[in-house]
Order: structure tokens, then sequence, then C-alpha cells
């Protein structure tokens, strides 16, 4: 019985550092999940905060489309206007 005693003994004073091993490997567990959900949730604003900036560029880049489009037509109704003054001024010199 005396042998038995002694092989328990030494489980027994091994436990408690398996325990603080453990307590320690748990901490350390939860402050990498920690870490890791902040991260996580950083990178959704962050991913959020990219779809906005996205959203609005397109936006511009839309308003932009249609304004060069408006430029453009005007200055086409003015070069037809220019060259229909041209012409009837060519044609008056050549009268």
């Amino acid at each position: 019985m005396m042998e038995g005693s002694k092989a328990s003994s030494p489980s027994q004073t091994l436990s408690p550092p398996l325990a603080e091993s453990e307590s320690q490997m748990s901490n350390l567990v939860y402050e990498v999940s920690q870490h890791f959900q902040a991260a996580m949730e950083n990178m959704l604003k962050m991913i959020n905060d990219v779809d906005q900036s996205s959203i609005e560029i397109t936006e511009e880049m839309e308003k932009c489309k249609d304004s060069a489009s408006l430029k453009r037509q005007i200055l086409a109704e003015e070069k037809e206007r220019f060259q229909k003054a041209a012409y009837t001024i060519i044609d008056m010199l050549n009268s």
C-alpha cells in the first residue's frame, strides 16, 4: 500500500503546476480570442467604410459622366450654331 501512495504522490505534486498551466493557457486563449474579435470588428468597420466610399465615388462618377455628356451636347449645339452663322456669312459674301 505504501508503493501505491508513493505513486499517487508525484501526480498530486504535478497537479497544481498543471492546473496553473491550464489556467494560463485558458487566459492566453481568451486574450487571443478578444484580440481576434476586436481585429475582426475593426476590419468589418473598415470594409463598411470602403463600401460607403465606393458608393459615394460611384455616385460622383455618374454625376461627372452626366455633366460631361451635357457639356458635350451644349458644345455640339454651339458648334452647329457657329457653323450655320459662318455659312450664312460666306453666302452673304459670295452673293
